[in-house]
């Protein structure tokens, strides 16, 4: 990894138009993305009258998270970079394609975007519970980790692919529809044993709002070690030494 990409950034990057713009577009992207995802959960819970989960119900969160972050990515993407993901961003600053200071504000707007779908989600369906992630019967913390490390770990190699390599040509124009589906994939995969949540924000809101922070903490760990790991792979690999182009432009 080059070192010198990385950037901490201008103290007035904070309050810069652009700057804002982008935290904008990422609370607005989490929330539709949240809200998608949360809420099919909750519809499927009604329609089977709070039943077991099923086949059916998993196919179903895979469907509806798979679309739901293919649109939040795609009307982000020009402006923020269409990260939807506390992770993702994490990624990206690992790299050098953005600083941290506008990672503290996409952060901040994300989370801020899930907590505020799940308390819609809960006002609009008469006072539902949004279920926080948690973990299935015999499934420990370090399979959990496990599980969110591998599953990130392919959601960040991807964005990188096709989203940040420079030398990624057309196959950008696809780029929201195949995070989207690596994301669907992995809920397939990892959805029967934690919830693959694969994002810190999708995990955080509902926590917050049903106050249940039980094994919380793999649900930031996870993709926060598998964002890195995917970044530094992908940039000394197949990045290597060669020209950068931010994922987000920035005048600082």
């Amino acid at each position: 990894m080059a070192v010198y990409r990385i950037a901490i950034g201008s103290p007035r990057e904070a309050t810069h138009p652009a700057a804002i713009r982008g935290a904008c577009a990422e609370f607005f992207s989490m929330l539709i993305f949240v809200f998608a995802g949360q809420g099919s959960g909750m519809a499927y819970s009604k329609l089977t009258n709070n039943g077991p989960a099923t086949p059916d119900g998993l196919i179903v969160a895979s469907l509806s998270h798979a679309f739901g972050l293919f649109v939040a990515v795609s009307i982000g993407a020009n402006i923020s970079g269409g990260h939807v993901n506390p992770a993702v961003t994490f990624g990206a600053f690992i790299g050098g394609s953005i600083t941290l200071l506008r990672s503290i504000l996409y952060w901040i707007a994300q989370l801020l975007g899930s907590v505020v779908a799940c308390y819609l989600l809960s006002f609009a369906t008469g006072g539902m519970e949004t279920s926080a992630f948690s973990l299935s019967s015999g499934v420990s913390v370090w399979n959990a980790l496990i599980f969110e490390i591998v599953m990130t770990f392919g959601l960040v190699y991807t964005v990188y692919a096709t989203a940040i390599d420079p030398k990624r040509g057309d196959v950008g124009v696809v780029a929201p529809i195949a995070i989207g589906c690596v994301v669907g994939a992995n809920i397939l995969v990892g959805g029967a044993f934690d919830g693959a949540s694969m994002n810190p924000a999708v995990s955080f809101g509902p926590a917050l709002v049903s106050s249940s922070w039980t094994h919380h903490w793999v649900y930031w760990a996870g993709p926060f070690i598998g964002s890195a790991t995917a970044a530094i792979v992908y940039d000394n690999i197949f990045i290597c030494d060669n020209v950068h182009e931010p994922l987000v432009n920035s005048d600082f």
